[in-house]
């Protein structure tokens, strides 16, 4: 009877022992996949935190931005005839049409006299990064900027430069900062400056004072938003058709981009738009739209 209790109860601790056993292998298992688990969450936690988005999140409407009567008025001179709903109207500006109003918005502004025509265009643009772990909105604006400044041919500024810009440029002292240049004499041409057979620049229209300012040509500005340029072009010349200047103004101002476009078209040939008051016009409501950013 006894030996038969034994091989009764023998079986019985083997199978007891063997679920110990098992027990504690699937808790060390689970311990080792806890700690896994902890080390790669650390290991995750040290990445870098996105960057906070940019400073604007929407825009204002161009059209009511750059409604100053008085710059208004210098850069599009009021047309003989019209009523006052009708000069309302027209420093009211078209606005451009746009799908997404945080994004892109401009807006239109045109002046006809016998003498010229002259174009206005205000636009803003507020970028955004879609992965702000990789670039800010600022970054990916700036970004947005050294594109629009490389396809303008200007140098972008900066401290450094390499052994033959300064001999490639005798004119410029200070070839680590282009917008230091020293104007183009009158007599040589500007950037932006007209083809091959246009007057040199410079050159004063036909009946207009023979101490007409040089031509001022493209450059990047210095005290206008983060960073800006501006892009001076002068039509060429031809037999019947006048030459027009078109100035554009591009500024930054922390994720957003401003484009201000002002063109003069002459209506009689030979006539050449001064290149100092169509800038000074342009730069004077850029800066204003700046501080307007700014407030």
């Amino acid at each position: 009877m006894q030996r038969t209790a034994v091989r009764r109860v023998l079986p019985g601790l083997a199978m007891l022992t063997a679920l110990a056993a098992g027990v504690a292998g699937l808790t060390g298992c689970s311990g080792a996949s806890d700690g896994g688990s902890t080390s790669d969450s650390k290991a995750g936690g040290s990445s870098a935190a996105p960057a906070q988005p940019g400073k604007y999140r929407s825009l204002p409407a161009p059209c009511r931005a750059a409604a100053d009567s008085k710059k208004l008025k210098a850069m599009l001179p009021e047309p003989d005839g019209l009523t006052p709903e009708q000069l309302d109207q027209l420093y009211a500006g078209v606005a451009d049409a746009s799908y997404d109003g945080d994004r892109h918005v401009g807006c239109r502004w045109t002046s006809q006299t016998p003498e010229e025509t002259r174009l206005l265009s205000v636009g803003f643009e507020r970028v955004v990064s879609y992965d702000r772990g990789a670039a800010s909105d600022d970054d990916k604006a700036k970004q947005v900027y050294v594109r629009l400044l490389t396809d303008a041919h200007l140098p972008f500024p900066g401290p450094a430069t390499t052994p033959g810009q300064g001999a490639a440029n005798p004119a410029n002292p200070n070839p680590a900062n282009p917008a230091a240049s020293p104007s183009p004499p009158a007599a040589s041409p500007a950037s932006g400056s007209p083809s091959p057979g246009a007057p040199a620049a410079g050159t004063p229209a036909p009946g207009t004072s023979p101490s007409a300012q040089p031509e001022l040509g493209s450059r990047v500005l210095e005290g206008l938003g983060t960073e800006a340029f501006l892009d001076d072009k002068l039509s060429a010349a031809g037999a019947t058709a006048a030459q027009s200047r078109t100035v554009r103004i591009v500024f930054r101002t922390s994720n957003v981009i401003v484009k201000v476009e002002y063109s003069v078209q002459p209506t009689l040939p030979g006539t050449i738009p001064p290149s100092g008051e169509t800038q000074d016009r342009a730069r004077q409501l850029a800066q204003a739209l700046a501080e307007r950013f700014n407030e």
